[in-house]
């Protein structure tokens, strides 16, 4: 796994975008991502249909990675960390975390996080509707801020569409950037990428296993 990253400053902060789904924020020594779905591989087995072990297992990984490449303290998951009922995948959730000892999870709720507070105070995570720490907000699905502060969202697994010579067609994950918002991608490589809802005046930071690139 190759670790790409882009220095961008968001309301005079420095962030890190990286081709890895995640950002990272210097000052808070906090790793930022979105719509993990934990639990979205064991819901489709459970449902009779054969999806492999190891997607959640890749996702672990990458993110162990991240969080050892960064040494962050601070591991903020805006939303949809979870997908469906308690399942198996929590299970080797929770033995992944015992790794990260020192390691604050905070979870900002989205809509598929609809597990038990037992749950979440078993796996140690702080759960919220959204967090405040300025100049940023953070919360699950985007919104129209005529506020302030700067908004870091995901919810809606943003991605490009590229095309080039004749028919050919190259759809990438990406960052959504305006001058009061940022959308993350998905963090799960199990996911769909939407194409078409793109916020107004969005610079799209794009990337691939080896590269970030702005469109």
């Amino acid at each position: 796994m190759q670790i790409v990253t882009e220095h961008i400053t968001l309301k005079n902060e420095d962030v890190i975008l990286t081709n890895q789904r995640a950002i990272y924020w210097e000052r808070e020594e906090a790793l930022i991502l979105s719509d993990i779905h934990i639990g979205k591989t064991a819901h489709f087995r459970r449902h009779g249909i054969p999806i492999p072990d190891g997607i959640l297992q890749k996702d672990l990984n990458r993110l162990k990675e991240l969080i050892l490449h960064f040494n962050a303290k601070e591991l903020f998951i805006v939303g949809d960390l979870f997908h469906a009922e308690t399942n198996s995948d929590m299970a080797t959730f929770k033995q992944w975390l015992t790794q990260f000892e020192d390691l604050n999870l905070v979870l900002i709720k989205g809509n598929h996080d609809t597990q038990s507070l037992r749950l979440m105070d078993d796996l140690g995570i702080v759960v919220m509707a959204q967090l405040e720490i300025e100049p940023f907000i953070f919360l699950h699905e985007p919104m129209d801020n005529t506020l302030n502060l700067f908004t870091i969202s995901g919810h809606t697994h943003p991605g490009v569409l590229i095309k080039g010579r004749g028919k050919q067609k190259l759809k990438l994950p990406c960052y959504q950037v305006t001058v009061n918002q940022l959308i993350l991608p998905a963090f799960s490589l199990f996911t769909g990428l939407n194409t078409r809802n793109i916020p107004k005046d969005a610079s799209c930071y794009a990337f691939t296993d080896t590269s970030i690139f702005k469109l």
